[in-house]
């Protein structure tokens, strides 16, 4: 399909009352956002490497604390979106944004004190919570700001820019693990709690699109609940959310996968992580370009699921009997790059669905259930994947299954997203950018 999508973004900067057209050439909010996620990413990519070790060898915890403690935690958070992305919408996403960014540094901030059990439970759920509802207040942002037609292309800068921003992040956590001290651990914290400081400082630069007018509520139903009674787009995040297994795929069973079932070097782990980073880094903006609509959308979707479940075929065949360890390698690295391709398809379809089908005036709602996906997949991920793929009596066939539940996963989200459409209210579509003239507490 050709590329439609603009190669700058376009971005409605807000008007003075009663001027002319606004001055559509300020860049400044795309490179605003940019920044404020490459400011998130390297702290979080230092957090992500070192916090297993920080909670065991330096708190005090032990390992079945800590997986217990995040299942918790995100459990919680995934149940926060939704609230908290109303909220954006009712007040604005901007000040909504800013203050999810400062509690999210809060609770990080909180994990230099914590010396308990309950007490790294407390601070895990309010990071979960405020990063489920920090998710789905910027998307709402990034929809006041960005027109329709180049929201994925922007979408798909910030994938990049987080990809990258990890790397740097894990590799600087790298340099804590090698000193493996409290001070280094506390030094990466610091990190990532300044990240969240100078994302919300930078969030805080943005426009402020103007909240939602307050629907009111039919029958007497909460507007507040009212995406969970849009059947279409329910089942819509439910496939999606079955989609997202690929992340504890990649994360958990592949490494476990490999040790425990080929004959491939341990350091092959690290070499598809990284292959995976610097793909999505690479070529996520190249591959959202042809997404520029719903049917553009479910196609990507749909090819995502069919190469997903290619990629699970080719690693359940990394553990035939007489592969010796280069051929494995070369296996597991051609089912990595099939992977990374349905990754990058995947994410460009699912951003231009979840918020092209979300009404206007509650994008932050349904941005917060569409989202909870992540949260579900990291909490109930790991269990399916590891129980399909490494249980008692699993293995290629547990591969097998789980790729067949990829395609028919892609290949249902194009009539669930055509079903959407069509219940769609008129005049409920997204219309681009509505931003208030006045400055709006951020």
């Amino acid at each position: 399909m050709a590329n439609t999508t603009p190669t700058h973004p376009t971005v409605t900067p807000p008007a003075p009352e009663g001027s002319a057209a606004p001055d559509s050439g300020r860049p400044a909010a795309p490179r605003l956002l940019l920044l404020a996620q490459l400011g998130n990413s390297v702290g979080d990519g230092a957090y992500y490497v070192t916090s297993a070790l920080y909670f065991t060898g330096v708190v005090g915890l032990s390992a079945a604390q800590v997986g217990a403690g995040l299942a918790v935690a995100w459990a919680v958070g995934s149940l926060a979106g939704v609230p908290l992305g109303t909220l954006a919408d009712r007040r604005g996403p901007r000040g909504v944004s800013v203050l999810l960014a400062l509690v999210t540094a809060a609770a990080v901030a909180a994990f230099l004190v914590i010396d308990s059990f309950p007490a790294f439970l407390a601070a895990a759920t309010l990071f979960a919570s405020a990063q489920s509802g920090l998710a789905a207040a910027r998307q709402a942002l990034l929809a006041g700001l960005v027109a329709p037609a180049d929201r994925t292309a922007v979408l798909a800068r910030l994938q990049a820019v987080l990809n990258a921003g990890l790397a740097v992040g894990a590799a600087l956590g790298g340099i804590a693990l090698h000193a493996d001290t409290r001070g280094a651990y506390l030094a990466v914290l610091a990190l990532d709690a300044a990240g969240f400081v100078l994302g919300a400082a930078l969030l805080a630069r943005l426009p402020a699109p103007a909240p939602a007018a307050t629907p009111a509520a039919a029958a007497g139903r909460a507007p507040g609940t009212a995406v969970l009674r849009d059947r279409p787009y329910v089942v819509l995040a439910l496939l999606n959310a079955l989609m997202l297994l690929r992340m504890p795929v990649l994360s958990l069973a592949l490494p476990l996968w490999i040790a425990q079932r080929t004959a491939a070097p341990g350091w092959t782990v690290s070499a598809l992580f990284v292959l995976n980073t610097a793909a999505v880094t690479a070529f996520q903006v190249r591959a959202a370009r042809s997404v520029t609509g719903l049917e553009s959308a479910s196609a990507a979707v749909r090819g995502a699921g069919a190469v997903m479940a290619a990629s699970c075929a080719v690693f359940a065949a990394s553990a035939l009997p007489g592969l010796g360890a280069a051929t494995a390698t070369a296996v597991l690295v051609l089912g990595a790059v099939l992977h990374v391709a349905a990754e990058m398809r995947h994410s460009a379809g699912s951003w231009q669905l979840g918020l092209g089908l979300a009404p206007a005036d509650r994008v932050g709602q349904y941005q917060g259930f569409f989202g909870a996906g992540v949260p579900v997949a990291r909490t109930l991920g790991p269990l399916v994947v590891t129980s399909l793929l490494l249980g008692a009596g699993a293995g290629a066939a547990g591969w097998l299954l789980l790729g067949a539940a990829f395609a028919l996963a892609g290949a249902a989200t194009g009539p669930v997203a055509r079903w959407a459409a069509r219940t769609r209210p008129a005049g409920a579509q997204d219309r681009g950018p509505a931003l208030s003239s006045a400055v709006r507490p951020s």
